[in-house]
């Protein structure tokens, strides 16, 4: 599965100094530098190197100062790794070429260049909002068969596990999740129900969601602007 190229394809970019994590904003990967602004990495990844993934590239090309496509390499070295038209291609489009071998071992086969140019920057604020406010690295990049554990799903699994132990008023949420009226109320996964005013208690949708992810009940710090008004997909 693409989701076993995201690791060694994650530390060759730790290596290069940026803090990667997996799946944000439909990205497989997006990777930032430490400065200020940061530099903005995105990662496609695919088993082989076909059309679909030069294209899934482009998508994200606006959004980046790099774009990395990666795929395994292929057993025998007669996959599109070997072609030089495919290279040239990456190399006219800007993009960076990884390939993955059996044993996790990632080769340079084509550069970016640097300093490529950025059409969208609110697209890019998002990815690079959505990145600093997640709590670590918490989905795979590639994946396609479950729910992404995006920031506002962090921050409404802090609230359900707040609520836990029983219903509570909403001012004594906000010091966990500075957001909670905000979730609450909206109440996009039908986690929660009003007990009374201000106060809310869970569904068994959010017990249910305790249950299968008993490793994001950790407290949040939002800081930042707020990302509440882009719950889809999370």
């Amino acid at each position: 599965m693409e989701t076993a190229l995201y690791l060694p394809v994650k530390r060759f970019l730790e290596e290069l100094g940026f803090t990667v994590k997996g799946e944000i904003g439909g990205c497989d990967l997006v990777g930032l530098s430490a400065g200020d602004p940061p530099v903005v990495i995105i990662g496609e990844l695919k088993l082989a190197f076909n059309l679909e993934l030069i294209l899934q590239a482009v998508d994200r090309a606006s959004a980046a100062d790099e774009v990395w496509i990666a795929a395994k390499m292929s057993i025998r070295g007669k996959g599109r790794e070997s072609d030089a038209r495919y290279r040239n291609l990456c190399r006219r489009l800007g993009f960076g070429m990884l390939g993955v071998t059996d044993r996790g071992q990632v080769e340079v086969l084509v550069k970016p260049p640097t300093a490529a140019p950025r059409r969208e920057p609110k697209l890019r604020s998002r990815l690079v909002a959505e990145h600093q406010r997640r709590q670590g690295d918490p989905a795979l990049g590639g994946s396609t068969r479950s729910p992404i554990m995006t920031a506002y799903r962090q921050q409404a699994l802090a609230c359900a596990s707040a609520l836990a132990d029983g219903p509570r008023r909403v001012r004594e949420l906000r010091e966990r999740c500075p957001d909670a009226g905000k979730i609450l109320l909206n109440n996009v996964y039908g986690w929660f129900e009003r007990a009374d005013r201000g106060i809310y208690g869970l569904t068994e949708a959010g017990r249910a969601a305790l249950k299968r992810w008993p490793q994001q009940r950790i407290e949040v710090d939002t800081g930042g602007a707020s990302l509440l008004r882009h719950p889809t997909g999370a």
